[in-house]
């Protein structure tokens, strides 16, 4: 299945919120019908953006599958709900991969191995979640860093006859009828990580609320004021620039998408790397997690 450019769904450009006004007798084309489907799209995404934020909402585990008989080695990711940064939802109904040795190849390929050896590391455990360290989980003495990442696409899956766009003239042109909300997977070799920057998310509002242990009254007075500050400058309807990018996306990738997890592979000190021989760890932890009010509920003994 072919996917759509990330710029062809009209929510990528934050568009305001305007509802097509209809009259007996008014004329109508396909644009009124995409205005009319783009402002419901539009305010339900923009009440899961601020409501839940971007992060995963069920499932979405990302796993190492060794090489076995029948079975190439992959880093796979389990079914599961997530809401991007722009509040769209994005599903995988069932699992989906990419496999390692591919995807290596041709990340080496594309530039000699340079973005490969810049995103190996000396003692990555630099570059992982709390929960992953407490685990005491074995490390690699060096280890390629690359990231798991979810984005919304949409799939064209109908033609249907329609007039000609464009300067033709023809009887028999057809359009596409339908748009499968759909995803694409990616795994990006994380370059440029210090002991200063780990390239993982930030807690929601970490700087704004500080110690959640502190006195009540602070407690409230800083959750009062994260709000007043939630709505910023942009990444919403008349703002300016579009998304700014967050602290675990790397340059050039689609800033609505979303950070699953971390992927280290062992690795030598070649240029480039060669991989090792011992599998590859995995760190779920670092993502943003989305807990649905009823998980909040229970856990407060409600």
């Amino acid at each position: 299945m072919s996917l759509q450019a990330q710029d062809a769904d009209p929510l990528y450009a934050q568009p305001r919120a305007e509802r097509p006004a209809f009259a007996t007798g008014m004329l109508l084309d396909a644009q009124d019908f995409t205005d009319e489907q783009t402002y419901h799209r539009g305010r339900l995404a923009r009440a899961l953006a601020f409501l839940a934020g971007g992060g995963t909402l069920a499932g979405l585990q990302v796993e190492h599958l060794p090489a076995a008989a029948g079975q190439v080695e992959e880093i796979r990711v389990q079914p599961g709900l997530a809401v991007d940064r722009l509040g769209r939802l994005v599903e995988l109904v069932r699992p989906a991969c990419v496999r390692l040795d591919a995807w290596y190849a041709a990340t080496q390929a594309a530039d000699g191995g340079d973005l490969l050896f810049a995103s190996a590391y000396g003692t990555p455990g630099r570059f992982v979640s709390q929960r992953f360290t407490e685990a005491a989980t074995p490390l690699p003495a060096r280890a390629v860093v690359a990231d798991v990442y979810l984005r919304f696409a949409a799939c064209p899956i109908g033609l249907s006859p329609s007039f000609a766009g464009g300067p033709f003239d023809a009887l028999n042109a057809v359009s596409t009828s339908r748009l499968r909300d759909a995803y694409e997977l990616q795994l990006l070799p994380r370059a440029g990580l210090d002991d200063a920057y780990s390239g993982l998310p930030l807690p929601p509002a970490a700087e704004v609320l500080g110690d959640p242990t502190g006195a009540a009254a602070a407690r409230r007075n800083a959750l009062q004021d994260a709000v007043f500050a939630a709505y910023g400058t942009s990444g919403h309807a008349g703002g300016s620039g579009g998304l700014a990018p967050s602290p675990e996306q790397p340059p050039g990738i689609d800033r609505s998408a979303i950070f699953l997890a971390r992927v280290l592979l062992p690795v030598d000190n070649a240029n480039p790397p060669v991989r090792g021989a011992g599998a590859p760890a995995v760190d779920n932890f670092g993502r943003r997690f989305l807990p649905p009010a009823a998980l909040f509920a229970q856990w407060a003994g409600a």
